[in-house]
């Protein structure tokens, strides 16, 4: 799930945010963050609503089979 770590990362990158604030957001440790946008791990399905929601864009989107936003 390359797609979903580097649209991540853009989000965030996007609204000036650092991981470890990302991580306080979903209540989760700074490194398991860090996997998310590295592509070892993914968020459970609250984790990707709770994303979705934050960054203003739907799931498809997140997940890459969509490339629009909303």
């Amino acid at each position: 799930m390359v797609k979903f770590a580097e649209r991540l990362r853009e989000l965030r990158k996007e609204k000036g945010i650092t991981q470890q604030e990302m991580a306080n957001f979903l209540k989760i440790k700074h490194r398991s963050y860090q996997n998310y946008e590295g592509g070892d791990r993914r968020p459970d399905y609250e984790g990707l609503v709770a994303l979705a929601d934050y960054f203003g864009v739907t799931t498809d989107y997140l997940l890459g089979r969509s490339d629009l936003r909303g």
